[in-house]
């Protein structure tokens, strides 16, 4: 399993039937290219789903100024922060809104779950770091092939590892309990 950034990049250019890398380092436009849609897509895949590997649970403080009106409190998101996943704690659903790289809402505290950016490529599991190979050799693709018909077997590749990754990562985590619904308990 690829355990660096530039491993990741290398298997995607394999993939393309290109030639490897060794770092981003290295000199040509193939590895200018590939190093400079590393982190974009890094990020893409990571927001696209609440991988294991990537989630996080933290406890913000308000800034001290809220904002004007609507909420008592304003919270700087994290600075590693790609996707909201829950606001409050287990339970407990506050009214908030998701504004200019804020939250904000009125409780003095924002119990927060988020995806983060992960950048250790030693925490992924094989299955993300499969996704995140094909969806690197997809992005490559015409720039370095030319062909179409190449991307679009990148762009297959990608979305069968994407759907593979997401339900094994979906599958280490119990069922959500939705609680009781008045809808359902009329119709028993």
């Amino acid at each position: 399993m690829a355990t660096s950034e530039v491993e990741i990049c290398r298997n995607a250019l394999l993939l393309l039937g290109d030639s490897e890398i060794s770092s981003f380092d290295d000199e040509g436009d193939r590895v200018t290219l590939i190093a400079n849609l590393w982190t974009n897509a890094r990020d893409a895949v990571l927001r696209s789903h609440p991988w294991n590997c990537a989630i996080k649970r933290v406890a913000l403080a308000p800034e001290a100024t809220g904002p004007d009106f609507d909420y008592a409190y304003s919270f700087l998101l994290p600075g590693d922060w790609l996707r909201t996943l829950s606001v409050g704690l287990k339970g407990d659903a506050p009214a908030y809104e998701h504004e200019n790289g804020r939250i904000l809402m009125d409780d003095a505290v924002c119990y927060f779950r988020y995806v983060f950016r992960n950048e250790n490529i030693a925490t992924y599991d094989a299955m993300l770091v499969a996704a995140l190979e094909a969806y690197m050799a997809m992005l490559a693709a015409y720039p370095i092939t030319k062909s179409a018909a190449v991307q679009e077997r990148m762009a297959s590749l990608y979305e069968g590892q994407l759907k593979r990754a997401r339900s094994i990562d979906g599958q280490e985590q119990p069922p959500e309990d939705f609680g009781d619904f008045p809808l359902l308990a009329v119709r028993r």
